[in-house]
């Protein structure tokens, strides 16, 4: 029976390799192994069609396999990742989610490689479709005491994209109601402010026609990307979406009444030569919650390949609708027909 604490490569138990990995020839003879054939190639082996090699050369149009890492990169150091070409856009790479799993607490995995685009707006260029969901806040629906509203902002799978709250004074949110000024900051899920959106405090009434509401939206905070302003109507709500420059590039349409009983109220996008090109609707989300509070549910439509810079401003835009119609003054309802 063997010892236990004979150690391996003594006694009669030898031979054993005395550490981990392979032996040179001389080595492996020396132990009882019996030489390599003749003819044999040691490792490494000649690749096929080089000087030497017993393996035939290849055959005539067909490449070799193309280096799709950088040489000499060690385990560990990071590397390189293979290069990859969205079919019809030579040297453009596609929009990559960063690992391709969904990231923790729910979030949507971020797009990489997008060129030209503000950072954090990366989410917007995958997506089609946003959910806006308002915080419920019991001490407003209890008291009537208005409190800074917040927003989560999500895809269609239900992954957050975006986290939005308003960033206001208590004096302001008292006084001023729904038509208060604010600021409001949406932040990604590293907690860095992506979108900042501001309101300046103004006059509501369609009787004001050189004094409407209108939103300034930066990204990053700071860097104008576009506005949001409302175009004087007596009939419907009417806004315009205009770019950095100041050009309009989007028009919203609203209903003739934006009270609705177990149903959406809707607000069409439209291009400028009057085509339906998305939507934002403000969703029935339950007759307790719309009778008692002001979180409301909201969903924003727009074209897949629309500039994300736009697609933030219309974010921006469904906000500025929250607050004009559907934001309640002491859980008192504010809607009224038309502009009036």
């Amino acid at each position: 029976m063997m010892n236990p604490n004979q150690q391996p490569g003594q006694g009669q138990y030898a031979p054993y390799a005395p550490s981990y990995g392979y032996q040179p020839a001389d080595a492996q003879q020396a132990m009882g192994y019996p030489p390599a054939p003749p003819g044999t190639y040691p490792a490494p082996y000649p690749q096929p069609g080089a000087q030497g090699s017993p393996y035939p050369p290849a055959a005539p149009g067909y490449a070799p396999a193309p280096q799709m890492y950088a040489p000499n990169q060690p385990y560990g150091a990071g590397g390189y990742a293979p290069v990859v070409v969205q079919p019809g856009v030579p040297g453009q790479p596609p929009p990559q989610m960063m690992g391709g799993q969904p990231m923790a607490g729910g979030w949507m995995p971020i797009p990489q490689g997008i060129p030209n685009c503000p950072p954090g707006l990366e989410y917007l260029t995958a997506i089609d479709q946003l959910l806006v969901h308002q915080k419920v806040e019991l001490l407003e629906a209890f008291t009537g005491f208005e409190t800074a509203n917040k927003y989560t902002v999500k895809n269609t799978l239900g992954q957050k994209v975006y986290w939005a709250a308003e960033d206001t004074g208590c004096c302001n949110r008292m006084c001023c109601g729904a038509a208060r000024a604010f600021d409001m900051k949406v932040l990604d899920t590293y907690q860095n402010e992506v979108l900042h959106f501001n309101r300046p405090l103004r006059c509501s009434s369609c009787w004001f026609p050189c004094c409407l509401q209108t939103m300034e939206v930066t990204a990053p905070p700071g860097n104008v990307i576009g506005y949001v302003e409302q175009d004087w109507s007596i009939l419907t709500p009417q806004f315009s979406i205009k770019d950095q420059n100041g050009e309009t590039v989007l028009k919203i349409s609203g209903p003739f009444c934006t009270f609705s009983i177990c149903g959406d109220v809707e607000f069409e996008v439209l291009s400028t030569n009057g085509t339906q090109v998305g939507k934002i609707s403000k969703q029935w989300s339950g007759l307790g919650r719309e009778l008692f509070t002001d979180a409301d549910h909201f969903g924003i439509n727009f074209p897949m390949d629309l500039d994300v810079r736009v697609k933030a401003t219309l974010l921006g835009a469904l906000f500025l609708i929250d607050y004009m119609f559907f934001e309640k003054s002491g859980n008192k309802e504010q809607d009224r027909p038309g502009m009036f």
